[in-house]
């Protein structure tokens, strides 16, 4: 193989393994949470969105607790 086809050989690969931000992931932080923000908002509005309870947050942190526990005890 030549230099120069070995050189575009490597060009190809870096441009596949390359990923161009596009839509969404492209825009910069502050107009991420703008629209981010506006979603939130809509669904709170229309009634979509879940808030949750003290009850349930508690319950939901004891899962979770537990859980975690779980993979920290030394194995057998």
């Amino acid at each position: 193989m030549d230099s120069q086809s070995a050189h575009d050989t490597d060009n190809m690969k870096t441009a596949a393994t390359k990923k161009s931000l596009r839509g969404f992931a492209a825009m910069d932080p502050q107009r991420q949470r703008e629209i981010a923000s506006l979603g939130g908002r809509a669904a709170h509005q229309s009634g979509h969105a879940h808030e949750f309870t003290s009850e349930e947050a508690r319950a939901a942190g004891k899962k979770r607790h537990a859980r975690s526990g779980e993979s920290d005890a030394p194995r057998a």
